[in-house]
Formats: structure tokens, sequence, C-alpha cells
């Protein structure tokens, strides 16, 4: 979710280029991954145990970050990609703009981990008092879905307010210079905002009323052909992000000091952040697979996705 490297590399993840990392590979075979600025993808790639894992297998590793997960998925439905991690809604924009998608694996619900966020000083004090309001978020990402359910638990439709759809960082400009009366965000950019603007949360994935609002889960993709061809490697991913995510787990200061100088934030706000991650790769089941074809339909029924889609569709194990 950072900005990516500058001109040559945005480019490249426009093109479809990958943009290596950590070295050039001489293997015959190279798995192209997509991450984000915060997440167990980069702490896989910053710990290089991927790259152990694969070179045996004959595929070397290239790494192309990008500012959120419409972007990357926007990579994988145009060949650029074969892996990424992406929230709860950009897979179902994806696949409903016919990307060749797979669900390969996800993280446990982190409610906490994203927010709709309100100037220190602002006299809104609830999401009913959005009425009419600028509310800033990254189009298609997770917390659409969040803003979309925290409008209506608070009585409040799409059409009652002003979506401005911005990637985070010129959300976060627009939020500080008073562009948009509220902005909603993720982790660590969330974190961020509110360590350094004294930004208030008003509501976050638990809910007003705290009995749950969205899950929030993080999720892994494939480009379905690439799965289909080189299991053994995303074998292999998925074996490296358990791992991975397990020490995280029993780590959480030891990740905000190693990511800290790659994503530019300081330790204490990386271990806000990283203390309301889920931790726990588990394998897609019918319950998640159930969760997301309600985003979905949601989704749909708001005209934000241009036709409906079967979620398992793009489940391990489907025909489709």
């Amino acid at each position: 979710m950072k900005r990516l490297f500058g001109m040559l590399v945005g480019a490249a993840a426009l093109l479809g280029l990958a943009v290596p990392a950590g070295g050039a590979s001489a293997a015959d075979k190279t798995v192209r991954i997509g991450y984000q600025k915060y997440g167990t993808l980069i702490i896989l790639k910053e710990q290089g145990l991927l790259e152990k894992k694969l070179a045996p297998l004959g595929y070397g590793v290239a790494w192309t970050e990008f500012p959120g997960g419409p972007q990357l998925l926007e990579a994988l439905n145009v060949g650029a990609l074969d892996f990424g991690t992406t929230g709860e809604a950009p897979p179902i924009f994806a696949q409903a703009a016919g990307a060749p998608l797979l669900y390969v694996g996800y993280e446990p619900s982190s409610p906490k981990g994203e927010a709709i966020l309100v100037p220190k000083d602002s006299p809104i004090q609830s999401v009913a008092q959005l009425k009419g309001k600028k509310v800033a978020l990254n189009k298609g990402s997770n917390v659409h879905y969040l803003l979309v359910k925290a409008l209506e638990q608070g009585g409040l439709g799409v059409a009652d307010i002003e979506p401005v759809y911005l990637p985070p960082a010129d959300a976060r400009a627009a939020f500080e210079r008073g562009a948009v009366d509220a902005w909603a965000i993720w982790d660590p950019f969330y974190a961020a905002a509110s360590a350094a603007t004294g930004a208030r949360t008003l509501v976050d994935g638990t809910g007003s009323d705290g009995a749950g609002l969205v899950k929030n889960h993080q999720f892994f993709l494939a480009a379905k052909s690439f799965a289909a061809a080189n299991q053994p490697a995303i074998d292999a991913v998925l074996a490296g992000l358990g791992e991975i995510d397990a020490w995280a787990n029993q780590n959480i200061k030891t990740v905000a000091e190693q990511l800290s100088p790659k994503v530019g934030l300081p330790v204490p706000v990386l271990e806000v952040a990283a203390a309301r991650q889920g931790y726990g790769l588990r394998p897609i089941d019918a319950e998640v697979i159930a969760e997301q074809q309600r985003i979905a339909d949601t989704f749909f029924a708001l005209k934000l996705i241009p036709k409906k889609i079967d979620v398992s569709a793009a489940a391990p194990g489907s025909k489709s």
C-alpha cells in the first residue's frame, strides 16, 4: 500500500513488468507477487524466506508494490501478476470485471484494523452526521464495504454522502487540509493518521455498538491459470505465509521494528497496527466464501458492481 517506487516502477506495474527486489534470480520460472505497504506478504518479502522455499522448485520471485488492493488485482487481471493479497472488497470488484482470480487462503478477521476517521476538532460525533458530507476512500477497497455498512447502521445510504475516491496518500492530504469531512481507511494508514493528526475514530469495523460491523479479512489470491499450472509454487508461497504468520503473531514489536524503515512509519505506530491484525493462515472454506457472497450481493444491490457474481466460482475446486 505504499506509493509505487516512482514513475519507473509505476509504469512497470501498469505495463505488467515485474519489478524484482532482493537481487535477480537465475531460476527457470518466476512467481510474480504483488504486495502492499503492510501485511504478511511484506514481512515474508523482507525476511527472504520465500526465495529459499521456491529455489529448489526452480522458481525465482519478483515483487511489485501497489498502493491498494484494487490496483493490485487490476495487474493480476491483465496478466502482470501471479499472486497477491487484498482485503475483502477488491476481489469482488475484480471478479465482477472478469478477473480470472482464485482465492487460495485468508487470515482471521481484524475489524479494528479499519475505520472512518474525522479530524480531532470536527463537530461530527456520529455516522448519522455524515449526511451531506464528503468522505474520502479508495474505491473498491475494503473500506468501501465498511463505509456502506456503517452508513446503514447510522440510518443512511451511500446516496446520502458525497464519496471522494482517492488513494491513501492523496486521501490523507485531502483530510489534513480539510477538503473532506471524513476518511475511511485501513492500517497502517489508520494508525499513522491517528498518531500524527489526532484524528478521531468515528467508527471502526466493530461498529458503533461493538457488536461487529464487518469482518475485515485479508485474502491471498492467485491468477487461475498460474495456480493450475504451478501448484507446487502456490503451496510453497502458502507454506511461507503460514510460517511468517505464526512468527509475527508472537513477535509484534519485532515486526514493527523490521518494517519501520521499509514503510517509513514509526515503530509505535506499526505496533498499534500489528496488534490489530488477524494472524493464522487458513484455507478457503464455505463460511468465508458465504461472507464474501454477502458483500458481493450488497454491492450489486447498491449498483456498485455491474452484475451479480458467484463468488464460489473463484473458490478452490470450482469448475469455472
